[in-house]
């Protein structure tokens, strides 16, 4: 049984919006922080945002800052990325992980993996 689960992506036009979220079993939540990432075809994962265990702090790279958001909604063990002015370059796999520490998380620390959501956006 996958200890986080992705949902929420799809195809849409350039400028449109997504709202992805992770849903996580209690003990790959509890504690720790969670981030998002991406692949696409022929590139390495990167690592988009990521927020504290409390939501206290989040992080976020330059291409998405501004545009993406990411919260939490403790009450159903889920972190959300709400993702605006979306470009065809955000096509990609977007994934979800849960580590000890936010500051970890952009080097791939992460002790929790999802599977993974396509995320499609046309011109």
């Amino acid at each position: 049984q996958a200890e986080l689960v992705e949902s929420g992506g799809g195809s849409v036009q350039a400028g449109e919006s997504l709202k992805l979220s992770c849903t996580a079993s209690p003990r790959a939540y509890g504690g720790y922080a969670v981030g998002w990432f991406r692949q696409s075809a022929g590139k390495e994962r990167e690592f988009l945002a990521g927020i504290s265990w409390g939501g206290g702090r989040t992080r976020y790279v330059d291409s998405v800052r501004g545009r993406f958001t990411i919260f939490r909604d403790d009450a159903k063990n889920t972190v959300l990325l709400q993702m605006e002015d979306l470009r065809p370059e955000d096509t990609a796999v977007y994934s979800c992980a849960s580590g000890p520490t936010l500051s970890g998380l952009p080097e791939s620390r992460a002790l929790f993996w999802g599977q993974g959501t396509q995320v499609t956006i046309s011109s």
